[in-house]
């Protein structure tokens, strides 16, 4: 009987086994798509979460035009304060001139003595607006050191800007080929590491540089003049005499779309003003030069006050030497 039912047995069998396997693969997809849902959303929204955090550190800074300015001194520096500046230099005293000439601006200097002392620090703190990155160090110098930060896109927002004595067009070059964006000179200038500092600031707030522009700074202009009183007297006659009617004739010319001659005019009249000592008149006149090549308006009413200030001030100093 058994026997003669064997088939159908077998096949009732089958179609229990089937019928269980499918069964069974009808709740694991459920089940599995679900955790593959799961991870893929995890996954998705930690590349995003990454994405964006890469963005935010790695976005670069655009860089600043410096305005003219007068002499700097330790107290402008007070303008960036609240920025940080990582210094890589091995030199003690090196360090202690930068550290005096920033030590009360309210910027954070954190010292490297090394460029891989440098390298340790971002790895756990990439906060900052520049790296001065001595060229020539021990262990890592500047150059190796700065190509490994460049590789790195989370440091894209730093500038770095070489430290070096070395001045010869190729060595500068060699460092702009590392990826150092700026070159300061040793000794440091401090006129030179305010304007750096400018042009890669963070802040905002920068519209305001110091104003401590002369209106004729004498001893200088004598300076220029090789100390030669008579030549420097000279120079200043040939100013009055020339240019004394200058923001005149720039009205002129610019009222009569003669852009091309009043620049030559203002290029004539930098150069000039330059070598007698007369900083803020050499400051409008760059800046209504600025404004013709970047077809703005011009505006001469500083020129203006700034000329009549001059030819004032070398009218009085004439007197005195009478």
């Amino acid at each position: 009987m058994i026997l003669q039912y064997q088939n159908e047995l077998l096949a009732l069998a089958i179609i229990f086994i089937l019928l269980f396997i499918y069964l069974y693969l009808k709740r694991k997809p459920a089940s599995s798509q679900k955790d593959t849902f799961t991870e893929i959303t995890e996954e998705n929204t930690k590349n995003i979460h990454n994405e964006i955090e890469v963005e935010s550190v790695s976005k670069p800074v655009n860089k600043q035009t410096v305005p003219n300015h007068g002499k700097i001194t330790k107290e402008d520096f007070k303008l960036f304060s609240g920025e940080r500046i990582l210094l890589a230099e091995d030199n003690l005293i090196n360090q202690k001139v930068i550290l005096g000439v920033l030590g009360n601006s309210g910027i954070e200097v954190i010292v490297a003595n090394d460029g891989q002392e440098a390298l340790d620090i971002l790895q756990k703190d990439k906060d900052f607006m520049i790296i001065l990155m001595d060229a020539h160090m021990p262990r890592i110098d500047g150059f190796e050191a700065t190509k490994i930060i460049k590789q790195n896109p989370q440091y894209n927002h730093i500038a770095i800007v070489a430290l070096s004595g070395d001045v010869a067009s190729d060595d500068i070059k060699k460092m702009k080929d590392a990826g150092m964006k700026e070159h300061l000179e040793k000794p440091l200038k401090i006129d030179a590491l305010y304007d750096i500092l400018y042009q890669y600031s963070h802040k905002s707030k920068l519209t305001n540089p110091p104003s401590d522009l002369e209106v004729l700074a004498i001893q200088r202009g004598l300076q220029i003049a090789g100390n030669d009183v008579d030549f420097y007297h000279d120079i200043l006659k040939e100013f009055l005499s020339t240019y004394s009617n200058s923001a005149e004739e720039l009205e002129i010319l610019l009222k009569d779309n003669k852009t091309a001659q009043a620049d030559q005019l203002l290029l004539d009249i930098v150069g000039v003003s330059a070598n007698i000592g007369a900083d803020a008149l050499t400051s409008s006149a760059n800046d209504i030069k600025n404004s013709i090549s970047k077809n703005e308006q011009v505006k001469l009413t500083t020129y203006s006050k700034n000329l009549q200030e001059l030819i004032q001030n070398i009218n009085n100093y004439f007197l005195t030497c009478n």
